[in-house]
């Protein structure tokens, strides 16, 4: 099984040497595809000159347009069996590989999502709100797409990649979460959720979600659910 693994990243000069490494040492038969999403504080120029060993592909946009923006070039140029997408600013531990593999090496499950909100690994005590309001669009997306997660916004999502080719994405944003998980809800593939461990961050410390990003998430989840049709362009 080969995994690509897609690394979308903005600004993120301080960490994306550790996380890349760190990935490139996990012990997968993987390619690592990298999408800059026009960063200004040196790390394009990192991951152009003594970073460049670490990724397979580098894939430069001009402007940042969001996260959702840089997954639609990453999986256009995903060629492994399986795609996994890791955040570039280390919340996320490249240890919980093997358990969110698992499933789809088992042969069980064609999307895994990771949860923050399950099982019994460490995480950073941070923002209430952040937590309440996850679990508010959480439930809102398991009201209109009948899946029972316990994290719709994680960041680890795992995908075979047919699944992902019988997909068109639109989100450019954040609100790339809801708008997959309405889509793969809709194929009536097996999802599997595995419990993962979390280090968030400050916003003095690059975190770059915000209240906005919340109202769009909820406007995203009514777009592309069965009753709400009208919201979305013809």
């Amino acid at each position: 099984m080969k995994l690509s693994v897609v690394i979308p990243c903005y600004n993120e000069r301080s960490t994306i040497g550790e996380i890349l490494r760190r990935v490139r040492n996990d012990g997968y038969d993987k390619e690592i595809i990298v999408v800059d999403e026009g960063s200004s504080d040196g790390t394009r120029e990192l991951l152009q000159s003594e970073l460049a060993p670490f990724v397979d592909k580098l894939i430069l946009h001009s402007k940042n347009s969001g996260k959702g923006a840089s997954l639609h070039s990453g999986f256009a140029a995903a060629t492994g069996d399986v795609v996994l997408v890791q955040d570039a600013d280390l919340e996320y531990s490249v240890a919980d590989y093997p358990g969110l593999l698992e499933p789809i090496e088992d042969g069980l499950a064609d999307v895994v999502y990771g949860s923050r909100f399950v099982g019994g690994a460490p995480h950073r005590v941070l923002y209430f709100w952040h937590s309440f309001g996850n679990r508010v669009l959480t439930l809102a997306s398991n009201i209109f797409t009948n899946l029972n997660l316990t994290d719709m916004e994680c960041g680890y999502k795992i995908f075979r990649k047919p699944i992902l080719d019988r997909i068109t994405l639109t989100e450019k944003r954040f609100g790339f979460e809801p708008e997959v998980t309405a889509k793969v809800a809709r194929l009536n593939v097996r999802i599997y959720e595995v419990g993962i461990s979390y280090a968030g961050r400050t916003y003095e410390e690059g975190k770059k979600i915000n209240w906005k990003d919340g109202v769009r998430a909820f406007y995203v989840i009514l777009k592309y659910s069965p009753l709400f049709g009208w919201l979305r362009p013809r």
